[in-house]
């Protein structure tokens, strides 16, 4: 038995991440990291030999999706979720013994879009087999399209924000090799760092004003430490004195048109749940565990894609008002140089 690990809370702490998907949070996290500290205590289990655990339980799975019957499809959920639980772990095991590596990281996403192309395959058969209707093809095919959709999304939209921000980064070099201006932050991590700050809001504006602060803020809110020390311009341009960080939000059209969303968000995170509600796990949550243990593989199937289509609609469009707040961004260096 390794001594070396930590009590419970602390390996909450490092391998729990600060904020996931709110079926992991809640379904997954309260089984999966105690189980985690065992596994690390009692055995030599790699995280790689997690990831194979995981794969293995998905296909026997699919193989119980596969024969069609309702107890069969119970049991088929109950494997899905055992499997998703395996899935998690073997990241937490290497988050806590820093056994991780980059293959590991390939291989467990590898082996998960395997497991839903088999699983929806497995499932969709089965039904096709139970009732003969040739709807159920078509429902296969989508939730293939559908898991592929939500990564590749993920992917191209990380790449087009990261590459914004760091055009902008760059011109702020150059501004600040030029002027001597001050530092620049993004208003997405002051707010994803620190999720009290909708209720910190007035706090922060009024010890500013007693410190004789100006404090400007936009429709987000950031934490009396950050307001005090670094200032949003109006339109997230260029900086106007080298007192702070100039905060640069390339969310501030979403948020002025619905200016509620930041509070949700807040709320959502103090809890570690992703402000994203229906990603690509709630969705195969949705077809390969409540669908099927409700004996309703159509409505979970359908609902779970509707609802996964408007969370990504919905980034896609907060995606379209980012690049409009970045172009305007870009330009600001330009008059204000």
């Amino acid at each position: 038995m390794r001594a070396d690990i930590p009590p419970l809370a602390e390996v909450r702490r490092i391998t729990e991440k600060k904020r996931d998907a709110w079926w992991t949070v809640m379904l997954v996290d309260p089984v999966a990291t105690p189980l985690v500290r065992w596994t690390a205590m009692h055995t030599r289990v790699t995280p790689n030999q997690l990831t194979w655990g995981a794969f293995l339980v998905g296909l026997g799975s699919a193989a119980c999706f596969a024969q069609g019957d309702w107890r069969w499809l119970l049991l088929g959920a109950l494997l899905y979720h055992v499997s998703f639980i395996f899935d998690c772990m073997d990241g937490k095991l290497a988050r806590l013994t820093g056994a991780g590596s980059v293959f590991g990281a390939w291989l467990d996403f590898v082996f998960d879009r395997i497991r839903v192309l088999v699983c929806a395959v497995a499932l969709m058969a089965g039904q096709y087999e139970r009732t003969g209707e040739v709807h159920y093809i078509w429902l296969a095919l989508a939730v293939a399209a559908l898991d592929a959709l939500r990564y590749i999304n993920s992917l191209e939209t990380f790449k087009i924000r990261h590459g914004m921000r760091e055009q902008i980064k760059a011109r702020m070099e150059a501004a600040r090799e030029a002027h001597n201006e001050a530092e620049l932050a993004f208003m997405e991590d002051l707010l994803r760092d620190n999720p009290q700050a909708d209720v910190e809001h007035d706090r922060a504006v009024a010890a500013g004003a007693a410190r004789g602060t100006t404090v400007e803020v936009t429709t987000a809110e950031v934490t009396t430490a950050e307001v005090t020390t670094a200032r949003a311009p109006a339109e997230a341009t260029a900086p106007e004195a080298p007192d702070g960080p100039v905060v640069v939000d390339l969310q501030r059209s979403f948020r002025r048109r619905f200016p509620w969303w930041t509070r949700c968000r807040s709320f959502l995170q103090r809890h570690r749940v992703r402000a994203h509600l229906v990603s690509g796990i709630e969705f195969q949550m949705g077809v390969f565990i409540i669908g099927p243990a409700l004996d309703s593989v159509v409505a979970g199937t359908v609902v779970s894609a509707a609802l996964l289509l408007v969370f990504e609609l919905a980034i896609i469009y907060k995606l379209l008002l980012s690049t409009r707040d970045f172009t305007r961004t870009l330009n600001s260096f330009g008059t204000t140089a």
